[in-house]
């Protein structure tokens, strides 16, 4: 009897041990797992902001250990937050100057970085339209025009190039309503607070308040390059490096495309 009882402490002793082992493996396994959970911050022109929702879905379901979060803005504007130590992993910008600046304060490494995409330049006004605005020179007979910020918006820069080169700058400069980004000049326009505004056509073609009346010739303006990169002080480079590639792959520029925009030639 003595035998079985010692029998039977020692066999539920090791039981107890291997079940104790198997707690910590499985701690372990669930310690690694949460290690392994990596945040990349975006920060990108507003006007890719309904793509790159988009994509931020699909990728996250394909790779469970990666967390998107964006920041969208003005180019100008996300820009001087980089410059000013923002911590940032990748930055897609609607102008190729404000990337390049990155690159000029050694932020961002040449080789790191790629045009990706192009837009067009487009006057939209309320749907109902009751100014009869028809084209920019029509702009003249407009009470209030919005128009992104130019130092901060490079939609608002393109826009006052185009208004320069069709000679109709001097005349409605003092009817201008500056926005933070594009998506709130388009705002603007939906609630009628203005008669008309100048924004990218990916913006323009997701309203539903608001229409396009025309498109600005591409050599009235800079052209209208995306430039994206990967900042060089990014704590995860590796998954960083592989977003980055994603947004370059078919997958995303199909979505690129479907949402308006267009590659660089």
């Amino acid at each position: 009897m003595k035998k079985f009882s010692y029998l039977l402490f020692s066999i539920m002793l090791v039981l107890g041990i291997l079940s104790g082992c198997g707690s910590q493996e499985q701690q372990k396994s669930k310690d690694t797992s949460k290690e392994s959970q990596v945040e990349i911050t975006v920060s990108a022109a507003a006007s890719l902001q309904d793509a790159l929702n988009s994509l931020k879905t699909t990728y996250e379901k394909e790779h469970s250990n990666v967390k998107i979060t964006y920041n969208f803005g003005g180019s100008g504007a996300l820009q001087q937050q980089i410059s000013q130590g923002a911590p940032v992993d990748l930055f897609f910008s609607a102008a190729e100057d404000k990337f390049d600046q990155l690159v000029k304060e050694g932020l961002i490494e040449k080789s790191q970085g790629v045009d990706l995409l192009s837009n067009d330049l487009v006057l939209v006004v309320p749907k109902k339209n009751e100014t009869g605005i028809q084209n920019f020179q029509d702009l003249t007979k407009a009470k209030k025009v919005a128009l992104g910020t130019p130092e901060a918006v490079p939609a608002g820069q393109y826009a006052t190039e185009t208004l320069k080169n069709i000679k109709v700058w001097n005349t409605v400069k003092p009817k201008v309503v500056y926005a933070k980004d594009v998506r709130q000049v388009l705002t603007y326009v939906e609630t009628g607070n203005v008669d008309a505004g100048i924004v990218y056509r990916t913006d323009a073609i997701v309203s539903k308040k608001a229409k396009i009346v025309a498109v600005a010739d591409d050599k009235s303006h800079t052209p209208i390059i995306y430039p994206l990169g990967m900042i060089k002080d990014s704590q995860h480079t590796k998954e960083t490096k592989a977003f980055y590639d994603f947004l370059q792959s078919k997958k995303a520029m199909d979505v690129f495309k479907s949402c308006g925009f267009k590659g660089v030639k």
